[in-house]
């Protein structure tokens, strides 16, 4: 067996230990049972939502300015709008709507412009994201993850 080293929020920690104790395991066979689990889950589960490279590319060029060059949330969110577009928070992320039907296009981090990095860029945590343990990550150099297993990690498809 390899070592696996995690981080761990205290209250995420005392459930681990709880449900450990309740079947009378180690925490370690407990997240291993949790991670098999998943693994069958998920084996024959759909891929991910991916938008069609066929949409992305000329998205990704008709925005590459406009992603490129705001200067913070509020001008990007200006310079989108002129174009039909809009980017709503989702998960741990952003995803590009279309501005009149709302219809979800992709995810901002498949036109190359990730939550974090633009997070970075602009300073600042998008006014609108609900998810504040990203803001707080960010701010001290880098996520460590959700306060408890209700805050998902991953954008929404």
């Amino acid at each position: 067996m390899e070592r696996l080293e995690l981080k761990m929020h205290g209250e995420m920690l005392r459930w681990l230990g709880r449900l450990a104790a309740e079947r009378d395991v180690t925490a370690g066979q407990v997240v291993r049972d949790l991670v098999a689990a998943e693994i069958r889950r998920t084996r024959d589960a759909r891929p991910p939502v991916r938008a069609d490279e066929r949409l992305l590319a000329p998205l990704r060029a008709r925005l590459a300015d406009d992603l490129a060059h705001a200067t913070g949330w509020a001008d990007l969110t200006r310079r989108l709008a002129k174009k039909g577009y809009e980017l709503r928070p989702a998960g741990g992320g952003m995803t590009m709507h279309d501005l009149r039907s709302g219809a979800r296009l992709c995810k901002a981090s498949e036109l190359g412009f990730s939550y974090q990095r633009l997070m970075h860029r602009f300073g600042a945590p998008h006014p609108d994201h609900p998810h504040t343990w990203l803001a707080a990550g960010y701010r001290s150099g880098g996520p460590e993850g959700p306060p408890d297993e209700t805050d998902p990690l991953l954008e929404d498809p």
